[in-house]
């Protein structure tokens, strides 16, 4: 006695009966429910790691962070810095042509 599998029931995103905004209404949720999946699997094994490896991690993160954020300021000032110098330039240039 063979046994077939029954065929396999359309999911909800390939229901013909379905308008195009139902379906992709659903293909979101699909989408969502799967990224639900892969954050309980990292919470789980998140959970599931030593606390003294997490504050580990979050120290290095902090540090790159912190040095992420003194390079952006750096850069900022040095942008500021640069851009006062021109006009600086640009107002002595005017301030000489008036016959000073």
């Amino acid at each position: 006695m063979s046994t077939t599998s029954p065929p396999p029931s359309p999911t909800p995103s390939q229901n013909e009966d379905l308008t195009p905004l139902e379906q992709d209404v659903l293909e979101e949720y699909e989408r969502l429910a799967e990224n639900m999946r892969k954050l309980a699997t990292h919470l789980e094994t998140l959970s599931n790691t030593p606390t003294a490896e997490i504050l580990d991690g979050l120290r290095q993160l902090e540090r790159k962070t912190s040095l992420v954020f003194t390079l952006l300021k750096a850069s900022v000032y040095s942008i500021v810095l640069q851009q006062e110098i021109q006009d600086g330039e640009g107002s002595e240039g005017s301030v000489e042509g008036e016959g000073r």
